[in-house]
């Protein structure tokens, strides 16, 4: 196995280049597990955790640009206004020693369906950056993740960075596992509300994250949001159903498909009714 340990960026993408098979790794925490249950063998592996550029991120107009390399404790440490679902999902990941190697851009290009960063990224309508030598491309969060591990990245392609708009009201996300912490999401849910409008996404639940449409345009519509009165219980009931029938669940080892409707309609009608109590507060 060869070894690469670029200085930096233009480093890191002329050896993606010159190697298009090369692995990525940073944190290791999926790369090396799957090494080590002998699930990949790469005969190159790319580090890239001597690039600086990975490690920065920015607020511009009213946008906010993650670098690839930033850690899941950071993103609860310094994103926790900005955006306070993906710092509570980050909360739920492994153990403090995985949150603070793992990356959210390792999570992007893992592209697990139970990504625990993934579905607060789906519900604020995040975008992806792809770079290479040939040039960087932007592509929707849900255009860039194709199936069950399985991205659009290009051979000579690194993830640079994600973006999404700055929180623009209260955020939720919460899974459902086998136990309280160190462990794969049984299912999850995510929500963004902001002044009119709310996104949505389900985790561990379907091939890949995936957004309710449809229990978006009811909650629009349901929704008192000139007077702001309480979501009625008919109202968090029926969102909470539209939530469930837009999943795609299978049974496994961690739970039935049955499991998960059930568990995603409560999940989605305590996250509605947190979200719209913290608006009308």
């Amino acid at each position: 196995m060869e070894f690469l340990q670029p200085a930096d960026w233009r480093g890191a993408l002329e050896a993606k280049a010159a190697h298009p098979g090369a692995t990525p790794v940073w944190g290791g925490t999926d790369v090396m597990v799957d090494m080590n249950f002998g699930r990949s063998r790469p005969d190159v592996l790319l580090d890239l955790t001597r690039v600086g550029e990975l490690t920065e991120w920015r607020r511009a107009d009213g946008r906010v640009r993650v670098g690839a390399g930033v850690s899941y404790s950071r993103a609860i440490d310094e994103l926790g206004e900005l955006a306070p679902g993906l710092a509570l999902a980050s909360r739920t990941v492994g153990s403090p020693q995985i949150r603070n190697r793992g990356t959210i851009g390792g999570n992007l290009g893992s592209s697990s369906p139970a990504g625990d960063a993934l579905p607060p990224l789906y519900a604020s309508g995040a975008t992806v950056e792809l770079a290479s030598v040939r040039g960087v491309r932007e592509l929707a969060v849900e255009e860039f993740i194709v199936g069950p591990k399985r991205n659009v990245l290009a051979e000579d392609e690194l993830i640079a960075a994600f973006s999404f708009p700055a929180a623009g009201g209260p955020q939720q996300f919460s899974k459902v596992g086998t136990r309280n912490a160190m462990v794969i999401a049984v299912c999850s849910f995510a929500l963004d509300l902001r002044e009119r409008s709310l996104g949505t996404c389900i985790g561990s639940a379907a091939p890949t994250p995936r957004r309710a449409v449809e229990a978006e345009a009811f909650a629009l519509d349901a929704l008192d949001w000139d007077g702001g009165r309480p979501a009625g219980e008919d109202v968090l009931v029926r969102f909470g159903e539209l939530v469930a029938e837009a999943a795609s669940p299978i049974d496994d080892v961690r739970g039935t498909a049955a499991y998960r409707r059930h568990a995603l309609s409560v999940l989605a009608r305590r996250a509605l009714k947190w979200a719209w109590e913290a608006r009308c507060a």
